[in-house]
């Protein structure tokens, strides 16, 4: 049994032009900056992890105070470190990362943070920087703005 087919001659099928779908700046930017937020989560947690192996306990992550944020501090016996993290492909890099301001925020901040301290701000106190590289490797600047 021979099946009829039916096709229309009336002109060629034209596909409607489908606009390419662009990302608008701004959505691209708020995509990675949203990327970028996850991965700095994501390098405190491991840099926290560290800290705890090595016998720190975590008092507070991205503590806000009215100087700025700290993004670890950690309990050190009676002492506080306060720990600035840095993720980028290496570590030379992440170090860039660091500015001037921002470690002068820090401080700011630790000094507020310790007043709430019983010793206030004669509690013995240390900044370190840690850095994360592209492949997760981690580097602790101990005591990175100390004499």
């Amino acid at each position: 049994m021979a099946r009829q087919l039916a096709f229309d001659f009336e002109g060629p099928v034209v596909q409607a032009e489908v606009p390419e779908r662009r990302v608008p700046q701004e959505d691209a930017r708020r995509m990675r900056g949203a990327l970028g937020y996850r991965a700095g989560i994501s390098a405190e947690m491991r840099v926290a992890q560290d800290y705890e192996r090595r016998g720190y306990a975590v008092a507070r992550r991205r503590w806000r105070g009215r100087g700025g944020e700290i993004d670890l501090i950690l309990r050190d016996g009676a002492g506080l470190v306060f720990v600035e993290v840095k993720k980028s492909r290496s570590f030379d890099r992440a170090l860039e990362r660091l500015s001037s301001r921002q470690v002068s925020r820090l401080m700011v901040a630790a000094e507020e943070f310790a007043g709430g301290e019983p010793m206030g701000s004669l509690t013995e106190m240390r900044f370190d920087v840690a850095l994360m590289d592209a492949q997760g490797m981690i580097r602790v600047i101990e005591n990175a703005f100390g004499p």
